[in-house]
């Protein structure tokens, strides 16, 4: 199925798309609200500001694929594989990844805000000012993510593996930080306040004008 197929399908009124071949498709600036590719291949395919609110993406395979400044918002994702993706500035309000696989990902200045990540792979992913208001990243693999200035406000994180992770300039700000893996994660000016570390692992984790949950600045280990 080519790109002017799916359109013309989509136009008639068309909504399921499960599982076609879609490898390197470019579907860039289209309008695909709703639509169900689930389980689709669209490897290394061209969504670049695409409306895809509420489409169901259930297992579909999005590696290398171009989603930057896409909408996504309340779609599903779950089981997808996103890994090396470009996701910059996408829009993922409400959207459910959960188990999705985001290794490698870009998800620089995303809205992720209230997204569902439960057990989802975002180790080594960039998510540098990506807003994850609210998001539900319990048992979420971030290691070696870059979460440099990311928006973590009342983000649930608990039993998440953030080991190595760059934290730095974070807000956790009141983040459920317990029982999650913070070994030699770089949290320098990371904001802590009123987070709940209970049962978190700090070992070896970069400790320098850092805001702890008490309100207290941390300079522990500042040169």
């Amino acid at each position: 199925m080519n790109a002017i197929e799916l359109l013309e399908r989509y136009a008639a009124g068309e909504r399921s798309f499960d599982f076609p071949n879609l490898e390197g498709i470019n579907l860039s600036d289209t309008d695909l609200r709703g639509a169900d590719f689930r389980g689709a291949d669209l490897f290394d395919a061209n969504l670049a500001r695409a409306d895809l609110s509420d489409a169901n993406l259930g297992g579909a395979i999005l590696s290398r694929a171009v989603l930057n400044r896409a909408v996504l918002n309340r779609a599903v994702l779950s089981s997808a594989l996103l890994s090396n993706a470009f996701l910059n500035r996408a829009v993922l309000c409400g959207a459910v990844l959960r188990g999705a696989i985001l290794n490698g990902a870009i998800l620089n200045g995303a809205n992720l805000s209230g997204a569902d990540l439960y057990h989802a792979n975002l180790s080594g992913a960039l998510l540098g000012y990506a807003d994850l208001y609210h998001a539900y990243l319990n048992s979420a693999l971030l290691r070696e993510a870059d979460l440099y200035h990311a928006y973590l406000r009342e983000a649930n994180l608990f039993g998440a593996n953030l080991r190595s992770a760059n934290l730095s300039g974070a807000d956790l700000t009141g983040a459920n930080l317990m029982a999650t893996n913070l070994r030699s994660a770089n949290l320098f000016g990371a904001n802590l306040s009123d987070a709940n570390l209970g049962g978190a692992n700090m070992r070896c984790a970069l400790i320098c004008q850092t805001i702890m949950p008490d309100g207290e600045v941390s300079n522990r280990d500042c040169v």
